[in-house]
């Protein structure tokens, strides 16, 4: 038996990366090709009066691409047609698209870019969630945005309500709880700051269509895209993923937008076109996490237990609607935690602001959710008089139990025990004890906290089955298995594991099975590679595949115990007998598995995977600054593909929500991103990391490939929660908005002297409602 899952063997791409042979974007030329460059708006508000071209620019040496060009509909589609491809007399956001210029030379289009004069008639900006909601409240002017063909009123381009018994239920757990405590919590913008910047390719021909290349993690949407834009069937629009350098969902929607760019300019210019941002274009015009603004109120009763509560989530969709609808989706159910809930009503909206549209990024909503709600739990146990770990201890889910959406928890579950060994790992306890024994009288303040969380596997709710995902395996001519779909390899080891499931599923060694390059007139439609569903959903496919594979072999003459060899020349006759050899999976849903899409309730996922994160920080009260000194991530996720893999997965997540909780900010002037640079976006380097101590469990789910549950955004959820309860544990300070900055904790501890000096539990009194 060749035991590949399970073991780490060599990345499948790894080698051409490693002897640079990798060909990125930017690596590659086309006979003829032109460069292309946008011309952006430089208002947040307004209508356009006049574009004018001065002089001293030959301009008739160039392209120039404007509205009135595109062929098909002006919108770049992702959830709905809001969003246009270019600017046509209305902008909506700093830095929108208005004009396309393409020229043989790259070195001439900044200075024609510059000299493009456009005059505005300016409007006053709407930038925050609270003047976004003024607007929907009925306010005129502030109105910016009004509905579409999927939905939403002024302002507001989705609301879900999720509810757990009646409004007069929880109106009476709410007159007769023991204690109510309110709080309010915001998470800020975040950069992707993906290595490799957004770059397409793309070539027109009048009877073969459309072909574009380039940095992505979804051929389909791309094609999409096009098929409205230009007007064409999927067949002539036909999408090829190069070697992508980073995504974190910053390649999900946004190619749609730069690949249809290119695809203009290549049509009416007749050359292939290149479109390559720099980092501070991308950084300015490209998609970032939605901040967010959650609101609690929670009923809880003298003994701890969550007795009903009530969540305001409500996040900052920018000025289209792009994906926010389902980014708040997630945000949504994740908003109660792995916490059992009698009753609860959560309302979510996505609001309307005029800041460039806000789009996917790792975790998809459930970062910004989680954290309020781990924030507040902390609150609560100090409200009540319980520690941080005997309040979760006596509200968490169970095996058996249901989720806020009603979900059967069916699979194992023991988070009592997660919980129990990442606070051993982490030595929680000792630490614990010893830094609030040192803390006073010393500069450096010293603490330790954690955050117990869960994230989906899967597309929300009805998605896969709305995938429809289909996933192929052929036989080479050389008589070896290649695996055929759209997923994609960005960095975060999808060739590698799909090949590994292969490779277990037939028998057969790691190096015997490929994987050929996402490239739409080849693979099939396997869905996005997003919502940690590639390992899960994708890689199942995969098994059964290979399972189909073999079955058609082993019908045909291969005996059970079959070496590689025999594997290969029965593969070799098979193509002699009967040509072609391809197995097929599409996915289909299982039959107790149901989601109510108008009651947001039922079936959320398949499957959760479940994890425990502490941290431990110093605080430094002479700079103020807050650094994580150590970090234990403990997470249940079924079955380990790819041990070195899945540790990788786990500490770039971690540094990532290092990063989202106390050092990247986004500084908005106007609606435009002003600090669009790596000189003044402070991301952590290693230097700033601590060491990161990565732990698995092993609770092999049936949902997925050999047991494996989705991992790739599971540990942007817990960082930031863990680390801001332990900076309250050190400095006996609440803080409720990430990024933290040392400013923000200077302001804290030097401007709030009165709560500053109270003890924690006391402090807490303050800021709470209580009743008896």
């Amino acid at each position: 038996m060749h035991q590949t899952v399970g073991s780490s063997p060599i990345r499948k791409e790894g080698r051409a990366k490693v002897l640079g042979h990798a060909q990125y974007v930017d690596d590659i030329s086309l006979p003829n090709m032109w460069f292309g460059a946008t011309v952006r708006s430089t208002i947040a508000r307004g209508r356009i009066v006049s574009i004018t071209f001065p002089p001293h620019i030959p301009w008739h040496e160039f392209t120039i691409v404007t509205a009135a060009d595109i062929p098909g509909e002006n919108t770049i589609v992702h959830l709905t047609k809001d969003h246009p491809c270019l600017a046509d007399g209305l902008i909506n956001h700093p830095e929108e698209p208005i004009l396309l210029l393409a020229h043989k030379d790259r070195a001439v289009l900044p200075a024609a870019v510059a000299a493009v004069q456009i005059t505005y008639d300016e409007l006053p900006g709407v930038f925050t969630i609270e003047d976004s909601e003024t607007g929907a409240a009925g306010d005129e002017s502030k109105v910016i945005w009004h509905g579409s063909d999927y939905g939403g009123t002024a302002n507001t381009f989705k609301t879900y309500l999720m509810e757990k018994g009646t409004p007069e239920e929880l109106e009476s757990i709410f007159s007769k709880a023991d204690f109510i405590v309110e709080g309010e919590y915001r998470t800020g913008a975040q950069e992707q700051l993906y290595i490799e910047n957004n770059g397409i390719i793309a070539e027109y021909s009048p009877t073969e269509g459309l072909t574009v290349q380039g940095s992505m993690q979804c051929p389909y949407y791309l094609v999409h895209a096009l098929t409205l834009v230009f007007d064409l069937p999927a067949e002539k629009c036909r999408v090829i993923q190069t070697e992508t350098g980073g995504a974190f969902g910053g390649k999900e929607d946004f190619p749609s937008v730069i690949g249809s760019h290119a695809a203009l300019l290549a049509m009416k210019s007749g050359h292939p076109v290149k479109i390559c941002y720099d980092r501070g274009e991308d950084m300015a015009g490209t998609t970032k996490r939605h901040p967010s603004r959650t609101r609690h109120r929670t009923a809880v009763s003298k003994d701890g237990k969550l007795l009903g509560g009530e969540i305001d989530f409500a996040i900052d969709g920018g000025a289209y609607a792009t994906l926010s609808p389902v980014v708040l989706s997630r945000g949504t159910i994740h908003a109660p935690g792995p916490y059992h809930w009698p009753a609860l009503r959560v309302s979510a909206k996505a609001m309307a602001t005029n800041i460039p549209p806000h789009g996917a990024f790792r975790g998809f909503g459930a970062p910004q959710s989680i954290f309020a709600l781990e924030r507040h739990l902390d609150k609560i146990a100090r409200v009540v008089g319980l520690t941080p770990e005997e309040l979760r201890r006596r509200n968490f889910l169970e095996a058996g139990g249901y989720t806020a959406t009603g979900q059967h928890l069916s699979d194992p579950i023991d988070l009592h025990a997660l919980l129990t060994r990442a606070l051993t790992e982490s030595n929680y306890h000792a630490k614990r004890a010893q830094f609030t024994r040192e803390n006073p009288g010393s500069t450096i303040k010293r603490g330790i906290g954690f955050a117990s969380f869960f994230h989906g596997a899967g597309f929300t709710g009805s998605g896969e089955r709305r995938l429809d995902s289909l996933v192929q395996i052929d036989i080479t001519p050389e008589g070896r298995p290649r695996i055929l779909v759209s997923s994609t390899e960005f960095g975060q080891g999808t060739n590698t594991i799909l090949c590994q499931v292969a490779a277990q599923a037939l028998n057969l060694p790691y190096d015997e099975v490929s994987i050929l390059r996402p490239d739409t007139a080849v693979v099939p439609n396997s869905g996005p590679t997003v919502a940690s569903r590639t390992a899960m959903i994708v890689g199942k496919l995969v098994e059964q595949a290979s399972q189909k594979l073999c079955a058609t072999l082993v019908a045909s003459g291969l005996p059970h115990d079959y070496t590689p060899e025999q594997f290969r020349n029965a593969a070799l006759r098979y193509h002699a007998e009967h040509g072609t050899l391809t197995a097929s999976a599409r996915y289909q849903a299982p039959g107790d598995i149901f989601w109510d899409d108008d009651k947001y309730k039922g079936d959320a996922y398949p499957t959760y995977a479940w994890a425990v994160y502490v941290a431990e920080v110093a605080v430094d009260t002479t700079t103020y600054a807050a650094t994580v000194t150590d970090f234990h991530a403990l997470q249940e996720v079924g079955k380990v593909l790819h041990p070195i893999l899945a540790a990788g997965q786990i500490e770039g997540g971690v540094a990532q929500g290092i990063g989202y909780a106390l050092y990247e900010k986004c500084v908005w002037q106007k609606g435009r991103m002003a600090n669009n640079q790596m000189t003044n976006y402070i991301m952590p380097t290693s230097a700033d990391l601590p060491p990161i101590h990565v732990h698995f469990e092993e609770v092999p789910s049936i949902h997925g490939a050999f047991g494996a549950k989705g991992i790739g955004e599971l540990p942007m959820d817990g960082p930031a929660p863990a680390i801001l309860n332990a900076i309250e544990h050190a400095t006996g300070i609440a803080f409720t908005e990430i990024p933290l900055l040392p400013e923000d904790i200077f302001e804290r501890m030097t401007g709030d002297i009165q709560t500053t000096h109270l003890d924690p539990s006391v402090a807490d009194l303050v800021f709470s409602e209580a009743t008896t």
